[in-house]
């Protein structure tokens, strides 16, 4: 779902750069990490770099892919794992050309941000409830919440970015936009369900020191 350069207008991009920037200060201030963690955490990151490369393209420029948001938070806290994510976005935009430069800090908050809390707290909520559909609804609103913000993102350009009636940016609506995205991320968002449950059970199963002191 990474936007590349070209679909978004400086109104729209520059305040989300600044959301981004900000959001990273709080994260510095927010986060600290063992160094027992470290390489789990590098090794998740390293992993959801890899999912991310993997995309298929969609209908209008973007694309749809597995992420590993989801497991990132649920291990880490939302903040890592936002972090991690940030990270994932910013050498996939400068070194391999995923998703554009000037559209960084909408990819940034949108898989990053959204997709992390929202897996988050959709997993805290429910997993008293069954912890394995938590996992799976955590994987699935992580692939399609980030989807549902890049989808109105890119359908409110027509509104935001017009020039005689004529869009200067990305030209389709919302409506087609959201049906355009939604539609595939829903199914993916099943794989990515499934392989959040899978990995996290293997990694409680076999790596206990990164679950010790929760």
């Amino acid at each position: 779902m990474h936007i590349p350069d070209g679909f978004i207008s400086p109104l729209t991009y520059m305040p989300a750069y600044a959301a981004t920037v900000t959001l990273w200060y709080v994260t510095y201030t927010k986060t600290k990490l063992d160094s027992d963690k470290i390489s789990f955490l590098a090794a998740l990151s390293a992993l959801s770099f890899v999912f991310m490369m993997i995309a298929v393209p969609l209908p209008g420029g973007t694309s749809a892919h597995l992420s590993g948001v989801a497991l990132l938070s649920i291990v880490f806290g939302p903040w890592l794992g936002f972090a991690a994510i940030s990270m994932v976005l910013v050498i996939e935009a400068l070194f391999f050309g995923e998703g554009g430069v000037t559209t960084l800090g909408i990819n940034v908050l949108a898989i990053g941000f959204i997709g992390c809390f929202s897996s988050y707290y959709v997993y805290r909520f429910l997993k008293k409830i069954n912890e394995n559909i938590a996992l799976f609804l955590a994987g699935w609103f992580g692939m399609n919440m980030p989807a549902l913000f890049v989808a109105a993102v890119l359908g409110l350009q027509p509104l935001i970015a017009s020039a005689e009636g004529k869009p200067l940016f990305f030209p389709f609506d919302i409506e087609t936009t959201v049906a355009a995205l939604m539609i595939p991320h829903a199914l993916i968002g099943i794989v990515e369900g499934v392989v959040t449950v899978v990995l996290y059970r293997f990694l409680r199963k076999n790596f206990k020191v990164i679950f010790d002191e929760r």
